[in-house]
């Protein structure tokens, strides 16, 4: 299963090893459990780069030894999250939302910027599914799985149920193993917050009972420059209890989690978040880290534990005396939105264990950093 995943992963970026992960500028080090972290530089316009979309041609991702990617599917609607189903099926969330209004001349400029490595696909508003049968990398059956959805992300499955995180809601359906198509309306488990919608994904997995479903909901602002009322129930993670549809914060400050997962020997909750933008080029770093029930991770106030944002007014000193540190840091400005851990023995070698994280990659550098695996 996880073999197609990280086939799944080609569709999205070229392939590195988290284990053999490194590499910044200028000596600073931006990756691990310990990073550097540069004195912050603010300036009119941050500076800006968007790698140039192309596609694949006559040739194919860089992949480590051993690994060949290929393109399982192609021609999808702006593709976010994969599920693997119990029998092998994929399937993959299709869709685009969001739409917050921009505040400020340099949003508008930036915006122009961030749009020219956008695509000119519509977003799918739906949910496709693959079979890969005979282990050549390529979809032999492909059929939209359920439509006419709001804008859909975050995938999950237990006992007989494909869970689906919308950009307001997180709503259910039956599913019967085998199954290609979904016909069934949607069942709301609960509603989520989709006022504004600055960054609008909304992350999902289950816990390994099943008994919870876990949400990452993102800030509505890169630093609260909307004002705080806007950041009611932003930049969490929330416990759904599956049967009820009750739900509690179990995290806030976590800025934008774009990927839940569960950590299969520990049962732990693990996310990779997204921080903030505009106070330099190697800030602040993007991270991997488990999600600690009660936990503060700083934002907007303070980022990488306890490191103040001089922008934020007022501070909040109480609660940065609060802020944990994250576990692991994936680079500034990365966009880490995929995240996967090893099972029963991972691949062999560097990867016998650990995660892979697909990485969309940034605009907010002019040394291209990201865009990989």
């Amino acid at each position: 299963m996880i073999r197609r995943n990280i086939l799944l992963c080609g569709v999205f970026g070229a392939a590195v090893a988290l284990a053999a992960c490194g590499g910044s500028e200028k000596g600073v080090n931006e990756v691990g459990p310990k990073p550097d972290l540069p004195e912050i530089r603010e300036t009119l316009l941050p500076p800006m780069r968007i790698a140039k979309p192309v596609g694949w041609g006559d040739e194919t991702p860089r992949a480590p030894e051993g690994f060949v990617v290929t393109a399982l599917a192609t021609d999808l609607r702006i593709p976010r999250q994969m599920l693997v189903l119990p029998n092998g099926d994929i399937l993959v969330a299709e869709g685009r939302g969001g739409g917050a209004p921009a505040l400020r001349p340099k949003d508008v400029i930036a915006g122009v910027i961030k749009k020219q490595g956008n695509t000119k696909v519509d977003g799918g508003d739906r949910i496709t599914l693959l079979r890969e049968a005979d282990n050549d990398g390529r979809a032999e059956v492909r059929t939209v799985f359920i439509d006419g959805l709001n804008a859909p992300y975050g995938l999950a499955y237990v006992d007989g149920r494909i869970y689906v995180a919308e950009q307001d809601a997180l709503v259910s359906f039956p599913y019967v193993e085998g199954q290609t198509r979904i016909t069934a309306p949607p069942e709301e488990v609960t509603r989520l917050p989709s006022a504004l919608n600055h960054h609008w994904t909304k992350a999902l997995t289950a816990s390994a009972d099943g008994s919870t479903l876990y949400v990452g909901i993102g800030s509505n602002s890169n630093a609260g420059e909307r004002g705080m009322a806007v950041e009611e129930e932003r930049a969490v993670v929330w416990a759904v209890d599956r049967a009820t549809g009750a739900r509690r914060t179990i995290a806030r400050g976590i800025r934008n989690p774009t990927a839940l997962a569960i950590e299969p020997s520990s049962a732990a909750l693990w996310a990779v978040v997204n921080e903030r933008d505009e106070i330099g080029p190697q800030l602040v770093p993007d991270y991997l880290t488990s999600v600690r029930d009660g936990a503060f991770y700083g934002w907007p106030y303070s980022y990488w534990g306890q490191n103040l944002d001089p922008r934020v007014r007022p501070q909040k000193p109480e609660l940065v005396a609060t802020a944990v540190k994250p576990d692991y840091a994936l680079g500034a400005h990365v966009a880490a939105l995929g995240l996967s851990f090893t099972r029963e023995g991972g691949f062999g070698g560097v990867f016998t264990e650990g995660a892979f994280i697909g990485e969309h990659g940034s605009w907010n550098r002019q040394d291209l950093a990201g865009y990989k695996v």
